[in-house]
């Protein structure tokens, strides 16, 4: 039986870059200060290779102070941003609007869909405004009454920091006895956190690449959710794609894309959501930097498309220019 047009796999767009000459000089800049440090190193790693291999002058450089250093001397043409993270990681706005300012070009979102995306308290703000579906939550301050919150969200929910990524600080709270220790693991972190409900069911994840939404990806960690360890270093957590079939896949890419551009994001990202027991998608949160491991999910779906490691790497670079184009936000 031939699969129905709605789930089948979508071909990629052409690659629009042939000459690796035309991209210039690329700084692949990495590590960073961020929680997300070590992820960001494999990325980076990765990104690296990929591009050397495809015969790209792209060179390592760690953190947002050494880039700017070099920027500013004119070692650099242009950015491949696989920084991860807040506070020195680079996918908060911040390191986008220090390059906006250089006029250098980069991968990812600008200023406004990076900050926003980072802020998952504002993102689901966004979300909510334009009727897409999100898990109800109430924002942290610090301070705030947690247990009051907990109540009016109810159980079970998440708490998490607001601004990180990786899973880091996230737990799963079935009881109000395990409430405390919830919270003083997600205030490690800068900044506020969030609180919201948890959804049970399917973990799914959508990768934007320019105008292409990839294939979905379902993902099943042998243990009870995906967390840090079944994302980097598990062996056996199992990812399925398409994760759906038909007139589900076709709709949940096409709520992918929605949540995407309206927070304002280009270039390439990551889109995460939670599919509950009735079929029903609710909007997690954006990655406007999503990792580039050996255990990750953009190259996993860019496979799907016949989109290799290294093909995706230079695909990802190829939408720089459309900011020095002055296309994207």
């Amino acid at each position: 039986m031939n699969p129905s047009p709605e789930s089948r796999v979508p071909s990629p767009a052409a690659r629009r870059i042939t000459d690796p000459a035309a991209f210039g000089r690329v700084a692949v800049v990495m590590g960073g200060s961020s929680a997300e440090r070590e992820v960001s190193l494999m990325s980076g790693k990765g990104v690296l290779e990929a591009l050397g291999s495809r015969g790209v002058d792209a060179h390592a450089v760690d953190g947002i102070p050494a880039l700017l250093d070099a920027v500013r001397a004119g070692h650099f043409a242009r950015v491949f941003n696989i920084l991860h993270g807040q506070h020195g990681g680079g996918e908060d706005g911040v390191l986008q609007g220090a390059l906006d300012s250089l006029h250098i070009p980069y991968t990812g979102s600008g200023v406004l869909g990076s900050a926003l995306s980072m802020d998952k308290v504002r993102s689901k703000w966004v979300w909510t405004a334009l009727g897409l579906p999100t898990p109800g939550f109430v924002p942290l301050p610090r301070g705030a009454d947690v247990h009051a919150a907990a109540h009016a969200v109810g159980f079970p929910l998440i708490v998490k920091p607001a601004s990180e990524g990786s899973s880091v600080g996230v737990s799963r709270v079935f009881d109000e006895k395990d409430l405390d220790a919830a919270v003083a693991l997600a205030q490690r972190y800068p900044g506020d956190l969030l609180m919201e409900t948890l959804i049970e069911g399917d973990e799914l994840t959508v990768s934007i690449l320019a105008d292409d939404v990839l294939p979905s990806i379902k993902i099943v960690p042998k243990g009870a959710y995906y967390d840090y360890n079944a994302k980097y270093i598990a062996e056996d957590t199992q990812y399925i794609c398409p994760g759906l079939d038909g007139g589900a896949e076709a709709s949940l890419r096409a709520l992918a894309r929605r949540a995407f551009d309206a927070l304002g994001c280009s270039g390439w990202g990551r889109v995460d959501v939670m599919r509950d027991r009735d079929g029903r998608n609710w909007l997690l949160e954006v990655n406007t930097a999503p990792g580039m491991t050996t255990h990750s999910l953009v190259p996993k779906a860019a496979a799907a498309m016949g989109i290799d490691y290294r093909e995706l790497c230079w695909r990802v670079l190829e939408t720089s220019f459309d900011r020095e184009q002055g296309g994207a936000a």
